[in-house]
């Protein structure tokens, strides 16, 4: 069995051990593809020093989270992987974690553990709030102690994803339209668009070191934006319940209800303003969402 990790770094010299370390303990084995978005750090030095057996994919630029991705996604197809698993650079794995997975694996569908915190004493924050949750039924089971050893479920943060080949076969890479955040959001539309399952494995940890990622605030104007365009590009969204979705965005920025101070409506009419300025890509991108096949790979 052959499984790709493909991990985007940018100046995360700190994690490599944490990261590559674990994926050296994992019971199953797997090949580390680095794409590295132009560190500025040690990075690139420290991984080709310690961890010889990666496969390292320096860029002279950064081409962000969802473009990396895609280059490694390509190199995995390119290769015949079997699975592919996308790890953040601040995420580690349990040495178990992908046995189980692959274990419940019907090889069409996304498979994911439960997303901890950097030392394992909690469920990761966001993970908590956003995919478990919502997954009542996982969170019932798990206080009658009486675990299934598979759940479908909802969208989960793509810091740990593992997808059968078959899946970007069909799907593709990351929509490019995302160049920072979202693109998890927006790749899980497209799950849903062509009928394929997400799978929650409990049993299975992984580790994601969120708290000590870097000041992301400088992304935080581009918040309606980001929610904008999802709604727009969302292709299982007729052309009236984007309207619908986009009046509840406007309703909400009026109201005040999103508690962040760039949720303006100056900032919303300056959102849409420049979503009509990439019409035609987001058409483009509609369309291309639709086709069954590698696209953006």
């Amino acid at each position: 069995m052959l499984i790709y990790t493909i991990i985007v770094t940018y100046n995360g010299r700190r994690w490599v051990d944490f990261c590559l370390g674990s994926l050296r303990q994992s019971t199953i084995k797997t090949t580390p593809i680095i794409i590295d978005n132009g560190s500025t750090d040690d990075t690139i030095t420290y991984i080709r020093e310690h961890y010889p057996e990666t496969i390292l994919m320096p860029q002279t630029s950064n081409l962000g989270f969802g473009k990396a991705n895609n280059v490694g996604m390509r190199y995995a197809l390119e290769h015949n992987a079997d699975y592919v698993l996308l790890l953040n650079q601040d995420a580690a794995i349990a040495p178990d974690m992908l046995e189980l997975l692959i274990a419940q694996s019907d090889g069409q569908s996304l498979l994911s553990p439960i997303h901890m915190n950097g030392n394992g004493t909690k469920v990761d924050f966001s993970f908590r709030n956003n995919s478990l949750y919502p997954a009542s039924e996982v969170i019932d089971d798990m206080v009658a102690n009486q675990l299934k050893p598979v759940y479908e479920t909802g969208e989960i943060c793509a810091a740990c994803w593992l997808l059968p080949i078959s899946i970007l076969q069909k799907v593709g890479g990351f929509n490019p339209l995302f160049a920072h955040y979202s693109e998890d959001n927006n790749y899980f539309d497209r799950l849903v668009y062509h009928q394929i399952k997400t799978l929650l494995v409990p049993q299975a940890r992984a580790f994601h070191d969120r708290k000590y990622f870097g000041n992301a605030k400088k992304y935080y104007h581009q918040l309606i934006y980001r929610e904008l365009l999802l709604i727009t590009v969302d292709i299982n969204l007729s052309y009236k319940q984007r309207l619908l979705k986009r009046g509840r965005l406007l309703a909400n920025c009026y109201l005040h209800r999103l508690h962040r101070h760039e949720y303006k409506i100056g900032t919303y009419l300056c959102a849409l303003i420049r979503l009509s300025k990439q019409s035609s890509q987001i058409k483009q991108s509609r369309h291309l969402e639709k086709q069954t096949n590698n696209t953006w790979l």
